[in-house]
């Protein structure tokens, strides 16, 4: 099957960086939301970063014109259905997903494969609530999505080989690589990444070690780009407790127990960068550590 179309429920932080990848690949791209003016707010973020990637002369300025050209935006759901693939990168929240998927399932082609962009929910749960779990599956994006070169396809148990080998083929035209995971809770990034940032609060939690010195022993004893209370800052505490949730219940394991204290840091609504709180206050010129 040959996709030229995306549709891409979302304008958030991940869907729009999804529809800016797509369009620059040469797909034609709709953008849904429940607001024009999230839909606006998108579209400038685009614009912003086409530009610099003009201004570091990674792309040029034709190419971003043509590129921006082929992204459409709507506030109706259902203007999706003609597209022959779809992205769901909406809140990551499970009834919230599944209601969309069922707006959508009357006004689909029969081609059209539906895909979700979720971290850590069941995409053999989700591809069952609806009319075509074999075209269905987890179509992963990191964050931030014009930067990072993985993505990760998910295949849920009725995923069929035709689904996946077009979803490939579309990751290899986005210039990225794809990294092939069974549905099994958190995939494979998350499965390994939101143990890693858990045992630093907990770090913090016990004592063992202050916000900077937990960043900089991981920074600069084990080479990570950045420290795991900042990266876990970065994508949001609670997405994070969410990730954990899903291990937790989805396993059965005490070792995916959430930390106390970032339960408490997201009931406090200091969910990180997008708050301006979280284990930094981003409040001033630099980030201070909030313990």
């Amino acid at each position: 099957m040959d996709i030229k179309t995306v549709g891409i429920v979302g304008a958030g932080q991940m869907g729009n960086g999804i529809a800016h990848v797509m369009a620059l690949a040469g797909y034609d791209v709709t953008m849904t939301d429940i607001s024009d003016d999230a839909l606006k707010t998108a579209i400038a973020l685009i614009d912003s970063n086409m530009e610099r990637q003009v201004s570091r002369e990674k792309i040029s300025a034709e190419t971003k014109a043509e590129a921006m050209a082929r992204i459409t935006t709507t506030v109706t759901l259902t203007d999706l259905g003609p597209s022959d693939l779809i992205i769901e990168a909406a809140t990551e929240r499970e009834t919230v997903k599944q209601a969309i998927f069922e707006d959508l399932l009357p006004h689909l082609k029969p081609h059209t494969i539906l895909t979700s962009n979720t971290s850590s929910i069941s995409i053999t749960r989700l591809a069952s609530r609806t009319d075509r779990p074999e075209k269905f599956m987890g179509f992963h994006f990191m964050n931030p999505v014009p930067v990072m070169q993985l993505v990760e396809l998910i295949r849920g148990i009725a995923t069929d080989a035709e689904t996946y080998d077009a979803c490939k083929k579309v990751v290899d035209k986005l210039g990225k690589t794809a990294a092939s995971a069974e549905d099994f809770p958190a995939f494979i990034v998350n499965r390994i990444l939101m143990p890693m940032i858990n045992e630093a609060v907990y770090t913090l939690y016990e004592g063992v070690g202050s916000v900077q010195s937990i960043d900089s022993s991981m920074k600069l004893g084990a080479n990570h780009p950045m420290g795991p209370l900042e990266l876990a800052d970065f994508i949001g505490l609670d997405t994070c407790l969410a990730i954990m949730n899903v291990l937790h219940d989805g396993l059965a394991d005490t070792k995916y127990r959430p930390c106390p204290l970032l339960t408490k840091y997201v009931e406090a609504g200091w969910l990180g960068r997008k708050t301006e709180r979280g284990f930094y206050d981003y409040r001033g010129e630099t980030p201070v550590p909030t313990r």
